[in-house]
């Protein structure tokens, strides 16, 4: 009897022993490191059970975002950490989250979320999402992607504070008395959500900034200091394009941001933390 249990805790441990590397951190940093963070890849994997999920909660979310544009990370930590978690991080850099209508902003029908194929984030294009008395925020913001409605073009941006605990733009919302909206949750990381719009806390650069009129845009900020918004974008003509290709160009050179391109990363211009296929 005695040595029959001995032989099943023999074996449970074996057993235990041989998934054990599955789990080990080390061993999964090394294995995605050498696929070069394939985001489908760790989603995949994170789903697989809660042993997984929790790696990836740990480490793994953390190890994609430094490794994929580690100059706006950076830029992002306090003290190691970052608002909201490292698995909302990784969600907005390379997740586009989709719209629908909210009651300041109308859309025809939903747009699903979906993986981006191109980011660029910027805090200079931040600080176009910032009223007078707030542009000391650090806030990056991405370029909308466009999704075709028919008739119109609807843009869709996200974006993220730096310390927004400590930022101006919880300040002005907290003392504006600016209500949670409800019903609305942050789409990366499910905290609750204020209007920009109704805290009238969006500025005229905003909308030029995305190339929209005034009045087609809304955008949200979470308590955790993520922005997610709407606009409709303006047809441009061959001279605005041309225009906007060089305002492009004077930002690379100098605007401390990145670009995703599937495969590869574009800093400041020039292609750095190369994803080969």
């Amino acid at each position: 009897m005695s040595d029959n249990r001995s032989q099943r805790r023999r074996v449970g441990e074996s057993s235990e022993s041989e998934d054990s590397g599955i789990y080990n951190e080390r061993i999964l940093i090394l294995v995605f490191a050498s696929m070069n963070w394939d985001i489908p890849t760790l989603c995949r994997t994170a789903s697989v059970n809660r042993k997984l999920r929790a790696v990836a909660r740990r480490i793994l979310w953390k190890e994609l975002c430094v490794y994929r544009a580690p100059q706006m990370i950076t830029a992002l930590t306090d003290g190691g950490r970052i608002g909201g978690g490292w698995q909302a991080m990784a969600k907005l850099m390379f997740f586009c989250n989709g719209c629908q209508s909210t009651r300041h902003f109308q859309v025809c029908r939903p747009e699903a979320g979906h993986f981006v194929k191109t980011s660029r984030f910027s805090k200079t294009s931040g600080r176009s999402f910032l009223v007078k008395k707030c542009t000391s925020d650090l806030l990056y913001v991405s370029d909308p992607c466009e999704h075709s409605t028919g008739s119109d073009d609807l843009g869709l941006f996200r974006g993220v504070f730096w310390g927004f605990m400590k930022s101006r733009t919880r300040a002005s919302l907290i003392r504006r008395r600016v209500e949670l909206e409800e019903g609305a949750k942050c789409p990366f990381c499910r905290a609750r959500v204020w209007s920009m719009t109704a805290a009238r806390l969006i500025p005229k650069s905003a909308a030029r900034r995305l190339g929209s009129m005034e009045s087609g845009l809304e955008y949200f900020v979470c308590v955790n200091g993520h922005l997610y918004g709407a606009c409709w974008l303006v047809p441009l003509s061959s001279d605005d394009e041309g225009e906007s290709e060089e305002a492009d160009r004077r930002f690379d050179d100098g605007g401390g941001g990145y670009f995703h391109r599937e495969n590869q990363i574009v800093i400041n211009g020039s292609l750095n933390y190369g994803l080969t296929s």
